[in-house]
């Protein structure tokens, strides 16, 4: 999985944050100890002279080390009696005093060797959500809070089943799409329905959900992703050239893209071309992606190229939803 540059590097900072946050606060404890009991600086000062005495005796020529380094660590050993026993006296435990990092795996660096520790993985989740955030209202949007109360359990014309029993299906395949992403069986889905039926705020729910767990997840809607396409390829100002650069990375490079409202964007035969692109990158490269439109297939046949209509309807889950808008339902109980 890989993390977009902004939310490793803000993970990082955290990470280095409250390393030096807790470096703070011990070396603050430990001039408060110091004050109270001035042998505890003593003894420190002398534990760390044994670390030189060690090294001494260790290279020493000519001689047997084994003997002499015996009697440093006898040395050492009461020192630390006597520093555990001034601690207890004070109300602490034996090692408050000690540099002891957060994370045992790293040391607090955020890396065993090459491979990311699991504690900057967590803080990369947590920024991932707080990214999300910004574009999407993750307060209250999450599975458990999602309701099949809206749902009509009537019949529905034209389709087989009811609204609430189709709702009941879907909530089941996205909250297993989430929970088991990159193993589930279906890599990329298609949210299809009129508008206020819940697609947003299921997606809401996917990057949520899936943001949680480790990877990396990028929402937006259509109109703009696109729109970034465009300021890459004719945007005249460098640096905002640049910035829609590196935007148009991030949409092809994340493990998992969430596409709202696929269909409200104004069409030209370069987005068109932008979003067979994107598209057939992904599905290339094995990254899962999410989209949401108010279109049917069959408007998205009318819309877009065979191409990309191809893509869509050949290597996506289509989800159809269909029954009474929410919004629409909620104004009525207001």
């Amino acid at each position: 999985m890989g993390y977009d540059a902004a939310v490793l590097r803000r993970a990082t900072q955290r990470l280095e944050q409250e390393r030096k946050e807790r470096e703070e606060q011990t070396e603050s404890l430990r001039r408060r100890l110091y004050a109270q009991a001035p042998e505890l600086c003593d003894i420190d000062r002398q534990l760390k002279g044994t670390i030189l005495d060690i090294i001494t005796a260790s290279l020493k020529k000519g001689s047997d080390p084994t003997p002499a380094l015996q009697v440093i660590k006898d040395k050492n050993m009461d020192l630390q009696v006597r520093q555990a026993q001034l601690l207890h006296s004070l109300g602490y435990p034996p090692h408050a005093l000690d540099d002891v990092p957060a994370c045992k795996k790293c040391g607090d660096s955020g890396w065993v060797g090459a491979r990311m520790c699991d504690c900057l993985k967590a803080l990369c989740a947590q920024e991932q959500v707080r990214e999300l955030s910004k574009l999407l209202d993750l307060g209250e949007q999450s599975f458990d809070s999602f309701s099949l109360d809206w749902y009509s359990p009537l019949p529905w014309p034209g389709e087989s089943v009811p609204p609430k029993e189709n709702m009941e299906f879907i909530y089941e395949l996205c909250l297993n799409y989430a929970q088991k992403f990159g193993k589930f069986y279906f890599k990329n889905l298609f949210l299809s329905g009129d508008p206020g039926l819940g697609k947003t705020f299921l997606s809401a729910c996917i990057a949520r959900t899936v943001a949680e767990n480790g990877f990396s997840v990028v929402y937006d809607t259509a109109a703009n992703l696109l729109s970034k396409f465009e300021e890459q390829k004719f945007s005249r100002d460098v640096q905002e050239g640049r910035q829609a650069q590196e935007e148009t990375r991030r949409y092809l490079g994340c493990d998992l893209l969430i596409l709202d409202d696929l269909g409200s964007e104004f069409s030209t035969p370069f987005v068109q071309s932008a979003l067979y692109t994107l598209i057939n990158s992904r599905l290339t490269s094995g990254k899962a992606t999410v989209i949401s439109s108010n279109l049917s297939m069959d408007g998205v046949r009318s819309r877009y190229n065979g191409q990309t209509a191809s893509r869509l309807e050949g290597e996506y889950r289509v989800l159809r939803f269909y029954g009474e808008d929410i919004r629409l339902q909620r104004k009525t109980r207001l």
